[in-house]
């Protein structure tokens, strides 16, 4: 009789997982590709005002649609932006954004920034690459 109870209770278990599945956080995800469309082999090495491309993209999983928009900063100062990005849940964009570096320097900080929402601040901490920028 117990064995039976437990075997019940353990089907009735199963059963409520399958039919109310956890739901996980939503959340977006942003990514930049190198020179041959990947996670490598980015550009390190730069000139002054010269164009530069890295590929952004942006995943929507907030099961939700959501409005983005892509800010680049060299050295903490906007160089381009990108928006308003509009993706439904689970869509994805992927596009490539430009920048122009205007200052000569060494280890300078290029930034990715992701916005949502017209939101003031960005989503989440900023994607970066560190280059060196030559005249």
């Amino acid at each position: 009789m117990v064995l039976a109870l437990a075997i019940l209770g353990a089907f009735g278990t199963l059963v409520y997982i399958i039919v109310n599945p956890k739901v996980g956080e939503p959340f977006t995800e942003l990514y930049i590709l190198g020179l041959e469309g990947k996670t490598i082999h980015y550009p390190l090495e730069l000139v002054a005002s010269e164009e530069t491309s890295l590929t952004v993209g942006i995943i929507n999983q907030e099961r939700e649609t959501a409005s983005y928009q892509v800010e680049v900063r060299i050295g903490g100062e906007k160089n381009n932006e990108v928006g308003p990005i509009v993706l439904e849940h689970g869509q994805r964009w992927e596009r490539e954004i430009s920048f122009v570096p205007q200052v000569p320097g060494e280890n300078q900080k290029v930034e990715f920034l992701l916005y949502k929402n017209g939101e003031a601040e960005p989503c989440f901490q900023p994607i970066h690459l560190w280059v060196n920028v030559t005249e």
